[in-house]
């Protein structure tokens, strides 16, 4: 349960189906009411909020992180944030695209995060506690997703933000921390990657 007695859980289901959401992104409308409603503090309509964008921000982050468990956490990180920061939201994009960004922001910083903790962590000589590398499935119906949930996390994330979100490589750039040059090799990667699973 969400601090809104919201169960995440309720709407994770049907969430992981491809959707851009840049595409209704480009109109810079009006703040919608339930926004208004929330930035004054109102739960009922927070929750309202969550309801209507849980599904996507759970997709994009289960394709940045490629793993479902540590998704469903990105997405509650997201919401949260959004709850700290809707009063800043100031109707200069969609409430889709800002949130989009939000999620995306949530994703980066949390793989600093995990960068900085692992560079603390003690190694060691034990080849069995390398990681291991993500186990492919030998059925022949290879998906979209799951090739794109085994790309490297340099490629993955480059190829959602540019080829789901639609986001332009100076974006991507600015959104990760990555020069430009490297967005583009990443993507290039990340299509050769998938050429040859899904050929």
């Amino acid at each position: 349960m969400t601090a809104l007695g919201v169960s995440p859980l309720v709407f994770m289901h049907g969430a992981a189906t491809p959707l851009t959401l840049r595409a209704a992104d480009s109109a810079a409308p009006e703040i919608e009411p339930a926004v208004q409603a929330a930035q004054s503090g109102d739960l009922t309509a927070f929750a309202r909020i969550y309801r209507e964008h849980v599904g996507r921000v759970y997709a994009l982050c289960i394709r940045l992180s490629a793993d479902r468990v540590f998704a469903e956490q990105l997405t509650q990180d997201t919401f949260v944030r959004a709850w700290e920061r809707i009063a800043t939201y100031r109707g200069e994009s969609t409430f889709a695209a800002w949130l989009r960004r939000l999620a995306i922001n949530v994703v980066m910083a949390e793989r600093r995060t995990a960068s900085r903790r692992s560079r603390r962590v003690v190694t060691t000589d034990d080849e069995t506690l390398a990681a291991a590398p993500l186990d492919r499935s030998d059925d022949v119906d290879i998906d979209l997703e799951r090739a794109i949930a085994r790309l490297p996390e340099g490629a993955r994330t480059v190829f959602v933000l540019h080829a789901i979100e639609g986001y332009r490589h100076d974006e991507i750039a600015e959104l990760t921390g990555i020069a430009e040059g490297t967005s583009r090799a990443h993507l290039h990667r990340a299509r050769e990657i998938l050429k040859k699973e899904l050929t």
